[in-house]
Protein backbone atom coordinates (compact mmCIF):
# COMPACT_ATOMS: atom_id res chain seq x y z
CA UNK A 1 0.00 0.00 0.00
CA UNK A 2 2.83 2.61 1.11
CA UNK A 3 4.68 1.82 -2.41
CA UNK A 4 1.56 2.31 -4.49
CA UNK A 5 0.44 5.94 -2.22
CA UNK A 6 4.26 6.57 -3.18
CA UNK A 7 3.67 6.06 -6.79
CA UNK A 8 0.53 7.92 -6.86
CA UNK A 9 1.88 11.11 -6.17
CA UNK A 10 2.51 13.94 -8.39
CA UNK A 11 5.31 15.16 -9.72
CA UNK A 12 6.69 18.08 -8.15
CA UNK A 13 8.10 21.30 -10.36
CA UNK A 14 11.24 22.76 -8.68
CA UNK A 15 11.41 26.55 -9.62
CA UNK A 16 15.09 28.52 -9.85
CA UNK A 17 15.72 31.70 -9.50
CA UNK A 18 17.92 33.84 -12.26
CA UNK A 19 19.45 37.04 -13.39
CA UNK A 20 17.78 40.10 -14.40
CA UNK A 21 19.92 39.46 -17.69
CA UNK A 22 18.93 35.93 -18.14
CA UNK A 23 16.24 36.86 -20.63
CA UNK A 24 18.95 37.61 -23.54
CA UNK A 25 20.87 34.65 -22.56
CA UNK A 26 17.20 33.12 -23.81
CA UNK A 27 17.08 35.31 -26.97
CA UNK A 28 20.82 34.48 -28.16
CA UNK A 29 20.14 30.88 -27.45
CA UNK A 30 16.70 30.69 -29.70
CA UNK A 31 18.42 32.47 -32.44
CA UNK A 32 21.09 29.60 -32.45
CA UNK A 33 18.31 27.17 -32.45
CA UNK A 34 16.54 29.34 -35.28
CA UNK A 35 19.97 29.54 -37.43
CA UNK A 36 20.39 25.51 -36.75
CA UNK A 37 16.71 24.71 -38.07
CA UNK A 38 16.11 27.59 -39.99
CA UNK A 39 13.70 25.89 -42.65
CA UNK A 40 11.57 24.50 -39.14
CA UNK A 41 11.58 28.06 -37.90
CA UNK A 42 10.97 30.24 -41.13
CA UNK A 43 8.13 27.94 -42.23
CA UNK A 44 6.38 28.12 -38.68
CA UNK A 45 6.70 31.96 -38.90
CA UNK A 46 5.50 31.68 -42.18
CA UNK A 47 2.23 30.20 -41.41
CA UNK A 48 1.47 32.12 -38.96
CA UNK A 49 2.12 35.37 -40.89
CA UNK A 50 -0.40 34.08 -43.43
CA UNK A 51 -2.97 33.59 -41.20
CA UNK A 52 -2.22 36.60 -40.36
CA UNK A 53 -2.72 38.07 -43.85
CA UNK A 54 -6.16 36.25 -44.01
CA UNK A 55 -7.11 37.87 -41.50
CA UNK A 56 -6.83 41.27 -41.91
CA UNK A 57 -7.92 41.14 -45.65
CA UNK A 58 -11.37 39.17 -44.83
CA UNK A 59 -11.96 40.97 -41.96
CA UNK A 60 -11.47 44.50 -43.81
CA UNK A 61 -13.82 42.78 -46.63
CA UNK A 62 -16.79 42.49 -44.26
CA UNK A 63 -16.39 45.84 -42.83
CA UNK A 64 -14.40 44.48 -39.34
CA UNK A 65 -11.93 45.99 -40.04
CA UNK A 66 -11.58 47.57 -36.20
CA UNK A 67 -10.96 44.08 -35.18
CA UNK A 68 -7.60 43.86 -36.93
CA UNK A 69 -6.00 45.84 -34.04
CA UNK A 70 -7.20 44.01 -31.14
CA UNK A 71 -6.60 40.61 -32.65
CA UNK A 72 -3.23 41.33 -33.92
CA UNK A 73 -1.94 42.52 -29.88
CA UNK A 74 -3.91 39.78 -28.82
CA UNK A 75 -1.99 37.22 -30.92
CA UNK A 76 0.86 37.52 -28.07
CA UNK A 77 -2.08 35.62 -25.57
CA UNK A 78 -1.95 32.67 -27.90
CA UNK A 79 1.57 32.44 -28.98
CA UNK A 80 2.72 29.85 -26.12
CA UNK A 81 0.74 27.67 -27.75
CA UNK A 82 1.32 29.10 -31.78
CA UNK A 83 5.11 27.83 -31.08
CA UNK A 84 4.28 24.09 -29.90
CA UNK A 85 6.72 23.00 -32.48
CA UNK A 86 9.06 25.17 -31.77
CA UNK A 87 9.54 23.77 -28.60
CA UNK A 88 9.21 20.74 -29.75
CA UNK A 89 12.80 21.55 -32.30
CA UNK A 90 14.67 23.35 -29.46
CA UNK A 91 14.64 19.66 -27.05
CA UNK A 92 15.56 17.94 -29.83
CA UNK A 93 18.50 20.01 -30.69
CA UNK A 94 19.15 19.91 -26.68
CA UNK A 95 18.85 16.55 -26.60
CA UNK A 96 21.54 15.93 -29.59
CA UNK A 97 18.72 15.01 -32.10
CA UNK A 98 17.53 15.60 -35.46
CA UNK A 99 15.40 18.95 -35.45
CA UNK A 100 12.26 17.00 -36.18
CA UNK A 101 11.57 19.01 -39.64
CA UNK A 102 8.22 19.80 -40.01
CA UNK A 103 6.68 17.33 -38.53
CA UNK A 104 7.90 18.74 -34.82
CA UNK A 105 4.61 20.41 -34.58
CA UNK A 106 2.49 17.24 -34.58
CA UNK A 107 5.46 15.54 -32.77
CA UNK A 108 4.97 17.77 -29.91
CA UNK A 109 1.20 17.74 -29.58
CA UNK A 110 1.42 13.93 -29.69
CA UNK A 111 3.82 14.00 -26.18
CA UNK A 112 1.13 15.33 -24.11
CA UNK A 113 -1.77 16.44 -26.05
CA UNK A 114 -4.82 16.82 -23.52
CA UNK A 115 -2.85 18.94 -21.17
CA UNK A 116 -1.85 21.16 -24.21
CA UNK A 117 -4.95 21.26 -25.55
CA UNK A 118 -6.52 22.23 -21.98
CA UNK A 119 -3.54 25.48 -22.12
CA UNK A 120 -4.81 25.81 -25.46
CA UNK A 121 -8.46 26.45 -24.27
CA UNK A 122 -7.68 28.59 -21.32
CA UNK A 123 -5.86 30.86 -23.97
CA UNK A 124 -8.38 30.58 -26.37
CA UNK A 125 -11.28 31.75 -23.50
CA UNK A 126 -8.47 34.35 -22.61
CA UNK A 127 -7.89 35.44 -26.28
CA UNK A 128 -11.62 35.91 -26.73
CA UNK A 129 -12.35 37.70 -23.50
CA UNK A 130 -9.62 40.42 -25.02
CA UNK A 131 -11.31 40.85 -28.42
CA UNK A 132 -14.39 41.13 -26.57
CA UNK A 133 -13.76 43.83 -24.33
CA UNK A 134 -11.59 45.53 -27.13
CA UNK A 135 -15.13 45.67 -29.01
CA UNK A 136 -17.00 47.10 -26.63
CA UNK A 137 -13.89 49.85 -25.86
CA UNK A 138 -14.25 50.78 -29.53
CA UNK A 139 -18.23 50.84 -28.98
CA UNK A 140 -17.86 52.91 -25.67
CA UNK A 141 -15.42 55.57 -27.64
CA UNK A 142 -16.26 55.77 -31.26
CA UNK A 143 -19.68 54.39 -31.26
CA UNK A 144 -20.95 51.76 -33.88
CA UNK A 145 -19.30 53.00 -36.47
CA UNK A 146 -15.99 52.50 -35.64
CA UNK A 147 -13.32 54.50 -38.43
CA UNK A 148 -12.15 52.36 -41.24
CA UNK A 149 -8.75 50.50 -41.55
CA UNK A 150 -7.14 52.62 -43.19
CA UNK A 151 -8.11 55.78 -40.83
CA UNK A 152 -7.54 53.89 -37.88
CA UNK A 153 -4.11 54.37 -36.76
CA UNK A 154 -4.85 58.65 -37.28
CA UNK A 155 -8.01 57.87 -35.66
CA UNK A 156 -6.47 56.01 -32.51
CA UNK A 157 -3.77 58.48 -32.31
CA UNK A 158 -5.04 61.65 -33.73
CA UNK A 159 -8.43 62.42 -31.29
CA UNK A 160 -9.74 62.55 -27.73
CA UNK A 161 -11.46 59.65 -28.27
CA UNK A 162 -8.43 57.49 -29.71
CA UNK A 163 -6.41 59.13 -26.60
CA UNK A 164 -8.86 57.63 -23.69
CA UNK A 165 -9.37 54.34 -26.30
CA UNK A 166 -5.43 53.81 -25.73
CA UNK A 167 -5.50 54.89 -22.15
CA UNK A 168 -8.68 52.30 -20.83
CA UNK A 169 -7.50 49.60 -22.97
CA UNK A 170 -3.77 49.52 -22.24
CA UNK A 171 -4.73 49.27 -18.07
CA UNK A 172 -7.56 46.24 -19.18
CA UNK A 173 -5.54 44.97 -21.68
CA UNK A 174 -2.33 45.30 -19.86
CA UNK A 175 -4.27 43.68 -16.82
CA UNK A 176 -5.25 40.33 -19.31
CA UNK A 177 -2.18 40.15 -20.43
CA UNK A 178 -0.35 39.81 -17.01
CA UNK A 179 -2.08 37.58 -15.72
CA UNK A 180 -2.15 35.09 -19.03
CA UNK A 181 2.41 35.72 -19.00
CA UNK A 182 2.27 34.54 -15.66
CA UNK A 183 0.17 31.51 -15.94
CA UNK A 184 1.35 30.54 -19.61
CA UNK A 185 4.78 31.63 -19.78
CA UNK A 186 6.73 28.36 -19.07
CA UNK A 187 3.62 26.05 -19.09
CA UNK A 188 3.17 24.86 -23.04
CA UNK A 189 7.34 23.99 -23.21
CA UNK A 190 6.74 21.91 -19.42
CA UNK A 191 4.44 19.84 -20.91
CA UNK A 192 6.31 19.50 -24.05
CA UNK A 193 9.01 18.46 -22.78
CA UNK A 194 7.81 16.56 -19.60
CA UNK A 195 4.27 14.40 -20.38
CA UNK A 196 3.68 13.75 -16.92
CA UNK A 197 2.99 17.02 -16.05
CA UNK A 198 -0.46 17.99 -15.98
CA UNK A 199 -1.62 21.60 -16.96
CA UNK A 200 -3.16 22.63 -14.09
CA UNK A 201 0.80 21.38 -12.09
CA UNK A 202 2.74 23.59 -15.36
CA UNK A 203 0.49 27.06 -14.90
CA UNK A 204 1.02 26.96 -11.13
CA UNK A 205 5.09 26.27 -11.46
CA UNK A 206 4.50 29.02 -14.56
CA UNK A 207 2.93 31.62 -11.56
CA UNK A 208 5.68 30.71 -8.68
CA UNK A 209 8.44 30.99 -11.37
CA UNK A 210 7.25 34.98 -12.29
CA UNK A 211 7.02 35.34 -8.47
CA UNK A 212 10.78 34.18 -7.73
CA UNK A 213 11.63 36.46 -10.70
CA UNK A 214 9.61 39.26 -10.75
CA UNK A 215 12.64 41.49 -12.51
CA UNK A 216 14.03 38.83 -15.22
CA UNK A 217 10.56 37.95 -16.00
CA UNK A 218 9.17 41.62 -16.31
CA UNK A 219 12.12 42.00 -18.64
CA UNK A 220 10.85 38.75 -20.58
CA UNK A 221 7.68 40.09 -20.93
CA UNK A 222 8.63 43.79 -22.14
CA UNK A 223 10.76 42.06 -24.89
CA UNK A 224 8.04 39.61 -25.91
CA UNK A 225 6.27 42.53 -26.65
CA UNK A 226 8.76 44.73 -28.04
CA UNK A 227 9.83 41.52 -30.67
CA UNK A 228 6.00 40.84 -31.51
CA UNK A 229 5.44 44.84 -32.37
CA UNK A 230 8.80 44.48 -34.51
CA UNK A 231 7.07 41.65 -35.99
CA UNK A 232 3.87 43.41 -36.75
CA UNK A 233 4.58 46.70 -37.84
CA UNK A 234 6.38 45.18 -40.81
CA UNK A 235 2.84 44.28 -41.97
CA UNK A 236 3.31 41.24 -40.23
CA UNK A 237 6.25 39.82 -42.25
CA UNK A 238 8.51 40.70 -39.42
CA UNK A 239 6.65 37.77 -38.15
CA UNK A 240 8.59 35.39 -39.97
CA UNK A 241 11.64 35.95 -37.99
CA UNK A 242 10.59 37.23 -34.30
CA UNK A 243 8.08 34.26 -33.82
CA UNK A 244 10.31 31.73 -34.18
CA UNK A 245 13.02 33.59 -32.40
CA UNK A 246 10.52 34.04 -29.23
CA UNK A 247 9.46 30.80 -29.38
CA UNK A 248 12.67 28.90 -29.53
CA UNK A 249 13.89 31.53 -26.56
CA UNK A 250 10.73 30.49 -24.47
CA UNK A 251 12.20 26.73 -24.83
CA UNK A 252 15.69 28.43 -23.16
CA UNK A 253 13.56 30.23 -20.52
CA UNK A 254 11.41 27.39 -19.78
CA UNK A 255 14.66 25.38 -19.23
CA UNK A 256 16.84 27.98 -17.18
CA UNK A 257 13.67 28.47 -14.86
CA UNK A 258 12.70 25.17 -14.21
CA UNK A 259 15.18 22.40 -12.13
CA UNK A 260 16.15 19.14 -13.97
Amino acid sequence: MMIAAAAEEPPTVAVRTVPLDSPWLWLSKGWQDLVAAPEVGIAWGALFALIGFGLFFGLDSIGQGALILPLTLGFTLVGQVAAVGLYEVSRRLAAGQDNGGLRAGMVALKRNPAQIALVGLFLTIAFAAWVRLAMLEFALFFGAAPPAPEALFGAVLGSDAGFWLLAVGTVTGGLIAACVFAMTVIAVPMLVDRPEIDAMTAMLASVEAVRANPKPMALWAFLIGLFTLAGLAFFLVGVVVTLPLLGHASWHAYRDLVEE
